[in-house]
């Protein structure tokens, strides 16, 4: 049985995270003070905390792209991807990687987009038709 995971990390602004968080990315609010705003993210709890944002680099190679080190992400069912894609190219949003199937073919075939939070935090979402594949080799 999978669990939910908990990342913190930090935001710029968190009534711009509240608006790209809730309403781009449709996570529903929890917990939240002056400092600090909870997020349910497809089912993990990540708590963005006012501050600095990590710094990234463009150093991880995966298949054709190299993606920004570290970045956050989810897995999600295929049907829940898409919806998600074409919610995210209707809001505007610019990707660092445009939606795309990673691995065709291939043991873990896999959908796959990048961008950006308002503060910069790389984020990654991936869509498997058949979640069990997510560990395939």
């Amino acid at each position: 049985m999978l669990t939910p995971f908990h990342l913190a990390y930090h935001v710029t602004d968190l009534d711009a995270a509240r608006r790209f968080y809730g309403g781009v990315l449709g996570c529903r609010e929890g917990r939240s003070t002056e400092t600090w705003v909870d997020f349910d993210f497809f089912g993990h709890q990540i708590s963005l905390h006012l501050g600095e944002p990590f710094a990234t680099t463009r150093t991880g190679q995966v298949g054709h792209h190299r993606v920004m080190m570290p970045h956050l992400g989810v897995v999600l069912p295929l049907d829940a991807w898409e919806t998600l894609a074409a919610r995210i190219e209707a809001e505007g949003v610019a990707f660092d990687i445009p939606p795309v199937v990673r691995f065709a073919g291939e043991p873990g075939e896999q959908r796959t987009m990048f961008f950006f939070d308002p503060s910069g935090n790389p984020i990654e979402i991936k869509g498997f038709r058949d979640l069990g594949g997510v560990f395939e080799h």
